[in-house]
């Protein structure tokens, strides 16, 4: 908690952040020549999990149309659209009810393209860990089926497990600085390689599951981190990876790490059978 002076007439008297939910409060007093008025509210963050994306670029406008934004109220994820009625994203995403938004680029603004869909059902995978991210997976049914088009379009699951050195797309609206924070409007894009599995290993002794894989550059500058969580790594036109975790962002010798999407793909067809 901290006190600041805001300029006149408003003063901020308190901010505080909540470790477990990302969120700001703000207490804020407006002084006049009468009385005083005394308010609180809470500003939206990203869900605090160490994904974003540094060192990409701004991806073309719909060139990405299986990414959609989860809003979570005052958090955010990232996620894929797998057919027009599902999407898949982190566990460590869940809420509860979560509103879905399909067709976004600058999220900033309504720019037409957009559809806005609530969850009808959120599954988190039954053996998923909170404490080691493994099993990082969950599936969102839509209320409604999503209108398929140029901007709005489904992403393939995997046939099979991505070799190492394959290139592979991660997006997503995650902070864009190593140190600090710079959020953009726009979504980002950037290529990175599937790390060998030794390699992930090393890098993260005795944290790394059959379950994770590593994408990214050894020497750093290049990674997904805080805000992007839950959304896509996609390999040769396949949904390969889901950014679930790491050690900082873009650091030298720590890679981000990523739930293996071709372990779940029989689990993924089950629960949407069953529901």
């Amino acid at each position: 908690k901290s006190v600041f002076w805001h300029p006149w007439p408003w003063v901020l008297i308190r901010s505080s952040h909540s470790p477990v939910h990302g969120n700001y409060k703000i207490d804020l007093i407006c002084l006049t020549d009468f009385k005083s008025f005394h308010f609180s509210l809470s500003v939206a963050v990203p869900i605090d999990d160490d994904d974003k994306i540094v060192g990409g670029y701004t991806c073309q406008k719909n060139s990405v149309p299986y990414q959609v934004f989860l809003n979570l109220g005052y958090l955010f994820c990232g996620g894929s659209l797998i057919n027009s009625q599902w999407v898949v994203s982190a566990a460590h995403c869940y809420r509860p009810q979560i509103q879905v938004h399909l067709g976004e680029h600058n999220i900033a603004v309504v720019e037409g393209d957009e559809q806005f869909i609530n969850s009808a059902k959120v599954i988190r995978h039954p053996k998923y860990n909170e404490q080691n991210f493994d099993n990082d997976i969950m599936l969102i049914k839509l209320s409604s089926p999503a209108t398929l088009n140029s901007r709005v379009s489904t992403i393939s699951l995997p046939k099979s497990c991505a070799d190492a050195d394959t290139q592979c797309l991660i997006s997503g609206w995650g902070n864009t600085w190593s140190f600090g924070e710079k959020y953009p409007d726009d979504l980002q894009c950037l290529q990175a390689p599937i790390l060998s599995d030794g390699t992930c290993r090393d890098a993260f002794p005795g944290r790394i599951s059959s379950n994770m894989i590593c994408l990214g550059y050894m020497q750093g500058r290049k990674d997904a981190c805080q805000g992007d969580s839950g959304g896509p790594v996609v390999c040769n036109g396949e949904l390969q990876g889901i950014v679930s975790w790491g050690i900082g962002c873009a650091q030298k010798g720590k890679p981000g790490v990523y739930t293996k999407v071709c372990n779940y793909v029989s689990w993924i067809q089950e629960t949407i059978d069953a529901n």
